[in-house]
């Protein structure tokens, strides 16, 4: 079950032209497309037979029905049928609200009247001059054969990065240092963990030409329903005492914003995104961030995949938790949690209609 009423990335802008463009979120496809007044998205299915519209085409801000020619506005309505006059009573298809900012397309699955642009992350370092914005695998998605929710116990267990990513982003000091979690009204989860005079992860020992041992924190916060940022910073020993302060002459600093948009109870589309503190005038570092958070991303999809494998085969096998889950133990808890009052509301109104 998903939390309906939220934002969720649908697209990279760049993925949006003014062709229908198709995509399953939370188990509903969507057809997109883009138009002189900005971006329109459609239930994926003609609700004259079915067929979806994605196959058809854009007819000025209008989609064509590759079957019988239907054609459909931006708010879902059909607006024209070949060979009639009239337009049948209730032909229409389901439209979604949907922003364009900071080069994505986030969608509005649940009721439309609660659209809410004010419930969006407030990441304004993505429009700062002092910081440099690199979107995943060159602005499209990683699918992924798991729950969404996996790939949030990934961001907030960073002990894997000790086991996991061992040649890039991790070492084997991170186990050492305990995490703080606490909650962040109104539907927020934070996770601190400071590792300290410990040698640098090889990418920060690079990024920043350490010599020796280094200090460095790992900030996971998540906005339900999952827009998770991993903000973390590598400096020298003793000279930054307060995580989130980095500046660039004594160490690095950089936020990879994840957003695993559901797809199906075990698939998920993950947009993800680096944004670093350091140079970012640097066509080197535009590369090395282009390029080799790559394999980092398909180690996880590789572990995330074969755990949602094992789940689906044994849905009723016992798992236990260890320290190191208490973050994403209350992150889902906490999406439980808004989950059932969304549905309770929901089943209040069919009630009372």
């Amino acid at each position: 079950m998903f939390l309906q009423n939220a934002w969720y990335v649908a697209a990279w802008a760049s993925e949006i032209s003014d062709g229908p463009f198709t995509r399953t979120i939370l188990n509903e496809p969507v057809v997109m497309f883009r138009t002189q007044d900005g971006i329109v998205a459609l239930e994926d299915r003609c609700c004259h037979r079915a067929l979806p519209l994605s196959m058809g085409k854009v007819v000025e801000n209008n989609i064509q029905c590759g079957y019988h020619g239907l054609e459909f506005d931006a708010s879902g309505a059909c607006v024209r049928v070949p060979g009639q006059s009239k337009i049948p009573p209730g032909a229409a298809v389901r439209s979604y609200p949907v922003i364009e900012r900071w080069g994505m397309i986030w969608i509005w699955t649940g009721n439309p009247a609660k659209a809410d642009p004010g419930q969006l992350p407030d990441w304004w370092w993505l429009d700062h001059p002092e910081w440099k914005n690199t979107p995943g695998r060159d602005g499209a998605p990683m699918h992924v054969d798991a729950n969404y929710l996996l790939v949030s116990d990934n961001l907030f267990d960073i002990t894997h990065l000790s086991y996991v990513h061992t040649t890039s982003i991790g070492n084997t000091d991170i186990v050492d240092f305990p995490c703080k979690t606490e909650r962040v009204p109104p539907r927020s989860i934070k996770m601190t963990r400071m590792i300290l005079d410990r040698p640098p992860a090889p990418f920060f020992k690079k990024a920043g030409g350490f010599e020796g041992n280094v200090d460095r924190f790992i900030i996971t916060t998540s906005d339900m329903p999952g827009y998770i940022v991993n903000h973390s910073g590598t400096y020298e020993v003793g000279s930054d005492p307060e995580p989130g302060h980095v500046s660039e002459n004594i160490g690095v600093e950089m936020k990879v914003m994840n957003m695993p948009t559901p797809e199906t109870e075990t698939s998920s589309h993950y947009f993800y995104s680096h944004c670093r503190h350091y140079k970012i005038d640097d066509p080197e570092w535009d590369e090395i961030f282009r390029t080799q958070f790559t394999q980092v991303f398909e180690e996880d999809q590789t572990v995330l995949n074969a755990q949602q494998m094992r789940i689906s085969s044994h849905p009723d096998a016992m798992e236990v938790d260890i320290n190191g889950d208490a973050p994403n133990i209350q992150v889902r808890k906490m999406m439980d949690e808004l989950i059932t009052v969304e549905q309770t509301e929901l089943a209040g109104m069919r009630r009372s209609a």
